[in-house]
């Protein structure tokens, strides 16, 4: 007799259905095999598998048992598969209705004891379920939630193995978990624009990033106020729709960084240290995961000290930064990680920090200056939409006690402005104006007369790229819808073009 149960292993960001099928027969007596391309985690489910069997008051069949994970060329990862194989071994033995379960999915980690541990990558699992028309997926008690997210599929949260026998067998059903609505929220509580004193030209030009989805390079000396700035940029970025949080969510869950939730509701602020090796920033290992320029996806990757990065890494973040994707490769294949995020930067102008500082007199010979600043190459400034210095405050602005404008009230500009490009991208499934390709640039932005010269103008006097051209377009855009019009003027052009080319 053999049997076979559904469950899942994920790929990347994808989930790929595994057929768990058990059969008896030969070699030695209460044995399992495990076949498929497993593995360690995997091959370990043998003995968790027995021990949690025998432990819910189930015996153990006295036969060797084989279990196959079907399709074979597949990589099986983890001890997710622990539960489908223990309810394959209980269907062959007699234990389980396999009648009862062929539009279930399974899918948990065991406890030696028999009780269920949640595992990591549940949300891709569970839209996959829903995708290949599974009427129920059987999970821990603590990725219920995360499961219940796809929505049109019933949800069985399960605590033991016993209590799931008891479910099939009829003699203590496990109700279904029900959907709750979520709230969605920003995450900075903490900083907030008004808290931050003067510097009225990087709170505009952060308010524009922040509507438009803009990369922003912040360069002062140190002591200006770039970190505090980056800080309350979280403050002022819109909500999350559930479209967005489904899709930093899955992100997450796969990466294990969870922590517990259910579903990411505020958007994401990375800020990972300059010594960050390139498969920690742009993804990758042995069995490829998300880097923190995915888990930045549709929130922000801050990187402070900008040039004290390595090269490698630098440059690596060329293909996401034009194309909202990363690809990791490695011998096995490829897979393609989202990473549509607002890159925030900051340095100091040279290696001491005062180079230009009206206060400071800069210690750096011309050669080191230049050094450092090659550190960040053309291709990659080319990238960042808008360059700005950061100045030292005088004493004035420190000690004035008038509140500035706050981060709400920022904010519910950029939200509106970002309603507008919603709109107006819907049909091509954008959400911002940096998501824009050259050819929806066309026929979404419309520049007057006017502006059009002074664009024309600037690309021939200040000679720059194709790709600079398109990216200050969009910028005059994000700058217009802030304003509540739709055609690009001069004066929205002008002000685009001030935040480029500035750190020479």
């Amino acid at each position: 007799m053999s049997s076979k149960i559904f469950s899942a292993t994920v790929v990347g960001l994808e989930a790929c259905l595994v057929e768990v099928e058990a059969d008896t027969g030969g070699g030695e007596l209460g044995t399992i095999a495990i076949v498929g391309l497993p593995d360690a985690a995997v091959g370990e489910a043998r003995e968790r598998v027995r021990s949690a069997i025998k432990n819910s008051g189930i015996s153990f069949p006295k036969l060797k048992i084989t279990v196959n994970l079907a399709p074979a060329d597949i990589k099986k990862h983890g001890s997710a598969f622990d539960l489908p194989i223990a309810v394959s071994i209980m269907v062959i033995s007699g234990f389980l209705p396999e009648n009862k379960l062929e539009k279930c999915l399974f899918l948990g980690e065991l406890a030696l004891n028999g009780d269920l541990r949640p595992i990591d990558g549940v949300l891709p699992v569970a839209i996959k379920a829903v995708e290949k028309k599974f009427s129920s997926i059987f999970v821990a008690k603590e990725n219920a939630q995360e499961a219940k997210l796809a929505r049109d599929i019933e949800v069985f949260p399960v605590s033991s193995l016993s209590e799931l026998v008891g479910h099939f067998c009829g003699q203590q059903k496990i109700k279904p978990l029900e959907y709750e609505e979520v709230l969605f929220s920003n995450s900075n509580t903490l900083y907030d624009l008004s808290h931050v004193r003067g510097q009225e030209q990087v709170k505009r030009a952060m308010e524009i990033a922040a509507a438009g989805a803009h990369n922003l390079l912040m360069f002062g000396p140190p002591g200006s106020g770039k970190t505090l700035l980056a800080k309350t940029f979280s403050s002022i970025l819109p909500n999350l729709n559930l479209e967005e949080a489904l899709e930093i969510t899955k992100i997450y869950s796969v990466a294990g960084k969870m922590k517990g939730q259910s579903l990411v509701a505020q958007r994401p602020f990375r800020s990972p240290h300059h010594t960050a090796s390139s498969a920690a920033i742009i993804g990758g290992g042995a069995k490829p995961n998300p880097g923190e320029i995915s888990l930045s996806h549709r929130g922000v990757l801050f990187l402070d000290e900008f040039p004290e990065f390595s090269r490698n890494v630098l440059e690596a973040l060329r293909q996401p930064l034009e194309d909202g994707v990363v690809t990791v490769s490695r011998a096995a294949g490829s897979l393609d990680f989202p990473a549509k995020f607002i890159l925030l930067a900051s340095m100091n102008p040279c290696p001491c920090g005062y180079y230009g500082d009206l206060k400071k007199q800069c210690s750096c010979s011309a050669g080191q200056i230049g050094s450092y600043r090659k550190k960040i190459s053309g291709p990659i400034l080319d990238r960042i939409d808008m360059h700005l210095e950061v100045p030292r405050l005088n004493i004035e602005k420190l000690s004035d006690d008038a509140p500035g404008e706050s981060s709400l009230a920022v904010k519910t500009r950029v939200e509106k402005a970002r309603q507008k490009q919603a709109i107006r991208l819907n049909k091509d499934g954008f959400f911002t104006n940096s998501e824009m390709s050259s050819e929806k640039i066309k026929n979404n932005c419309h520049l007057s007369p006017e502006a059009r010269s002074i664009l024309n103008n600037a690309i021939n006097n200040l000679n720059l790229s194709a790709r600079s051209y398109f990216r200050i377009i969009k910028l005059g855009q994000t700058i217009a819808d802030l304003e509540g019009v739709e055609k690009i003027s001069s004066g929205h052009i002008a002000e685009a073009l001030q935040y480029r080319e500035k750190l020479t």
